[in-house]
């Protein structure tokens, strides 16, 4: 069987396109799961996941045992805080915000991760995250205390994805930040995919169709759709 992060790299060398949802522990009820996984019982959903920049020490263990009870969708981890780290998950995409200089979310998180990873049986997926300015000051902006790239300097996001991929990162994420005004131009994505031969994700501020198959006609090998589906209970079936 493979693992996820070969699901993802065959996706890419076969160059289909996979989809993840986004859900926030902090933010969604059970009834409010119970109807998203309904939407999503008859559409192409490749993983679920799971995470927040605040969310409380408990609530994403929890979160996940809720999830499993309904799913066999894949759930990766998609921490804000290394204490947001459960064994119920399938993996954990192991953040390092290339886009910031603060030490706390460039190395301090992941080695506070080390005693749950270590007592776990997680798959730990490598992966360089990059904030991209969506247009609003984001949460993942708030707490790691870190500016965003300029959607205008497109030669410092692909430099800084190239530096994740030089470094042994296994994907590359590009993110807008939840509840993004605007998506990743898909110029940015273009340039990126281009120059880098791993994975690519882009995820924040993706609310229609078009910023879907845009996002995917420009190389991301997967996409992120959260936050306006918590709004919008609709969204992800006008969307999917």
């Amino acid at each position: 069987m493979k693992s996820i992060l070969q699901h993802i790299q065959a996706a890419k060398q076969k160059g289909e396109k996979l989809l993840a949802i986004l859900l926030d522990p902090d933010k969604l009820s059970t009834e409010t799961i119970i109807d998203i996984l309904a939407q999503l019982k008859d559409k192409k959903v490749d993983f679920l996941f799971v995470g927040g920049s605040v969310v409380q020490k408990g609530i994403t263990a929890k979160f996940v045992q809720e999830l499993k009870k309904r799913t066999k969708i894949p759930i990766v981890l998609f921490p804000g805080d290394f204490e947001q780290i459960t064994n119920n998950a399938d993996a954990v995409l192991f953040l390092s915000l290339l886009s910031g200089r603060n030490p706390e979310y460039l190395i301090e998180q992941q080695i506070k991760s080390v005693p749950a990873l270590k007592n776990s049986d997680l798959e730990v997926i490598s992966t360089g995250y990059i904030l991209i300015d969506g247009g609003k000051e984001t949460a993942v902006q708030r707490v790691s205390n870190t500016k965003p790239i300029s959607q205008e300097n497109t030669l410092l996001i692909v430099q800084t994805a190239c530096a994740g991929m030089y470094a042994g990162k296994q994907v590359i994420y590009l993110e807008a930040g939840s509840g993004a005004l605007h998506s990743v131009k898909p110029s940015i994505i273009q340039e990126v995919r281009e120059n880098i031969s791993i994975p690519l994700i882009v995820g924040g501020g993706i609310k229609t169709k078009e910023q879907l198959k845009n996002a995917f006609h420009n190389g991301a090998d997967l996409v992120v759709i959260g936050n306006g589906f918590e709004e919008n209970k609709q969204l992800l079936t006008n969307i999917l």
